[in-house]
């Protein structure tokens, strides 16, 4: 299989749509791979011993995108960053529901160092780190919405300042401020934990 291009994802993406199945069939294979580096990525924070596996992640959201009738897909950076978010929330369901049944054990401060790859750096996040991120994503998304998109898209979905402007349709300087602002707000609240 050779690479393909954005604009090649973003046309299927389209086209899927538009109620083209064989669309959905062709773009299947071409965001497999991104979509199971995003899932890596999202438990490599978690402890050893998690239960839930790469593929099981990767399954479970890919489920969700297909019933995902009333997306309408801008984009490929709009994809990933729609997947980001529902693997985060698989994650954050699945974390509550596994504290729900063992209630305690020590919470620890999440880190919100830049690093290259990533926005934030969240090394050896528990399910209690991620459930208080989660929450606090949630609490600045009603604060302000778009500083909560950049950093979901950011560091959940590993999009670039270039991909995050062209979803939320500002400008790259934007994203850079709002992540600062972004950062600074979240570094704040998680201290509180």
């Amino acid at each position: 299989m050779s690479a393909s291009t954005p604009q090649e994802i973003t046309q299927l993406l389209r086209a899927w749509n538009d109620g083209d199945e064989a669309a959905l069939q062709q773009l299947t294979p071409l965001v497999h791979q991104e979509l199971r580096r995003l899932a890596h990525r999202y438990l490599a924070h978690e402890r050893g011993s998690h239960s839930l596996q790469t593929s099981a992640l990767v399954n479970e959201a890919y489920l969700r995108l297909v019933d995902a009738q009333q997306v309408n897909w801008q984009n490929r950076a709009h994809f990933f960053g729609v997947s980001a978010r529902l693997m985060r929330q698989i994650l954050v369901d699945f974390a509550r529901t596994r504290d729900s049944h063992k209630r305690g054990g020590e919470v620890s401060i999440v880190g919100l160092e830049d690093t290259p790859h990533q926005g934030l750096d969240i090394a050896r996040t528990r399910s209690a780190e991620l459930v208080a991120l989660d929450d606090a994503l949630n609490l600045l998304s009603t604060l302000n919405p778009r500083h909560s998109q950049i950093v979901e898209l950011r560091f959940f979905g590993g999009l670039t300042e270039t991909e995050i402007a062209e979803v939320l349709h500002v400008s790259e300087r934007t994203v850079r401020s709002d992540w600062r602002v972004a950062r600074a707000w979240l570094q704040r609240e998680l201290s509180r934990v």
